[in-house]
């Protein structure tokens, strides 16, 4: 069963939270967070971004970078920019995005569930992006990403949370500068927190990662390498958990460089013997049905829709990225490891398919696909099975903001 507990979270001042919070750090090139964080000395990235406020010559990667987030983050306390919560506390974070409302529960999680797999993953990581978590913690003390959590829907914790939310008043409240609501109440109250906790305990058998492998991943592998003088912090990570049935997965696109050699006339050939090729124009195809991809070529859309033998029933390979990298991408351009090929991209679907667009017209890319998302159904499943996805298969939106809620794994 799922373990988690309320924390005592480093959070800004209410009327600096809007200042503060900021874009995930995994969202923004350091470019564009020096950009994002002018005129507003607040911004959390200073400290998730902290290469940002050094020459331009220091590696990304320097200790001096992860020194200078620690040195960013004792400023913020000692300017009462950042306090720290007198008790234990569980928060409920709602995001409003073009009208459609979800709310999660920030809390902190196992790490011992997540070693013992009660937390479900279902992506591989890279060694060098844990590394960088790593360090970012280690020496700055803080757990300033969030992962963000599934689980299969609880009529209490709706019921607790819904109450909640319409008795008592938000601590924050603010629309950030992409249109985007947040919103978050202070759950303070012992009981009502011990009864969310028995609840997981009791009646959630798992949760699963729905964004965040990474930073999942190197909590773990900091309280490891904290050995004998691991803290009691440092044996949970935080955490917002949202109930299935208000998560959104948008599509994860994918552009490729060029046709391996293949003429257009050619590669559609060569496609017409795994999928049904149809002409669609200028008009952007947005698949609407699994087994379906979108194909902008030569500043024509195509759409493939793919035909019996190409993909299996089992959980990974009824996937249409599953699809489209078994016979496209490996078996037509000979891009068989799409995290490390170069020749490959993806474009998160918020950026709509016009991105997609812009990038073949400018010569750029040669060719984009647009692919049906993943669904909540299929994420779950995959995690069950012990299976991994095809990388960059789903994407989330909206984002949590970084800065609003902080765990400490040093006292």
């Amino acid at each position: 069963m799922a373990n988690i507990k309320p924390f005592k979270a480093l959070r800004p001042q209410a009327q600096l939270a809007k200042q503060v919070a900021s874009r995930p750090y995994d969202v923004l090139s350091s470019a564009e967070a020096k950009i994002e964080v002018q005129g507003n000395p607040f911004s959390f990235l200073h400290i998730t971004k902290s290469e940002i406020d050094l020459p331009e010559t220091v590696d990304v990667h320097a200790q001096e970078v992860y020194q200078q987030a620690k040195e960013s983050l004792v400023a913020s306390i000692q300017r009462d920019t950042l306090f720290r919560e007198s008790k234990e506390c569980y928060y409920i974070y709602q995001l409003i995005m073009n009208g459609r409302s979800q709310t999660g529960l920030v809390c902190v999680s196992s790490v011992d569930d997540y070693e013992n797999d009660i937390i479900k993953k279902h992506e591989f990581t890279r060694p060098e992006k844990e590394l960088d978590r790593i360090n970012h913690i280690k020496t700055s003390g803080a757990q300033t990403g969030n992962v963000f959590l599934a689980y299969r829907n609880n009529t209490e914790i709706d019921q607790i949370i819904e109450k909640w939310k319409t008795t008592k008043s938000p601590g924050y409240d603010f629309t950030a500068e992409d249109g985007i609501q947040h919103t978050i109440w202070i759950i303070s109250d012992g009981s009502t927190c011990d009864n969310i906790t028995r609840i997981f305990a009791q009646q959630v058998p798992c949760t699963y990662i729905a964004d965040g492998h990474h930073r999942a991943a190197s909590a773990s592998k900091v309280r490891a390498a904290l050995g004998a003088a691991a803290t009691e912090g440092s044996n949970h990570f935080l955490t917002t958990l949202f109930p299935s049935n208000q998560l959104f997965i948008m599509d994860y696109n994918r552009v490729v460089k060029d046709l391996n050699g293949l003429s257009v006339d050619a590669f559609l050939a060569a496609l017409e013997e795994k999928f049904t090729v149809t002409i669609e124009g200028i008009q952007a195809i947005r698949p609407t049905n699994l087994h379906e991809i979108g194909l902008y070529l030569n500043k024509q859309w195509y759409k493939l829709v793919a035909k019996p033998g190409t993909f299996t029933e089992d959980p990974i390979g009824v996937l249409d990225v599953t699809i489209l990298q078994d016979n496209i991408l490996s078996a037509l351009l000979n891009i068989n490891d799409p995290r490390t090929d170069t020749r490959v991209d993806f474009v998160g679907g918020i950026r709509g398919l016009g991105e997609l667009e812009k990038r073949v017209d400018s010569g750029e890319m040669a060719a984009a696909f647009s692919i049906y998302p993943v669904t909540m159904d299929q994420l779950f499943n995959i995690a069950d099975s012990g299976k991994v996805m095809p990388p960059k298969s789903t994407w989330f939106e909206p984002k949590l903001r970084d800065g609003l809620l902080t765990h400490l794994i040093y006292e």
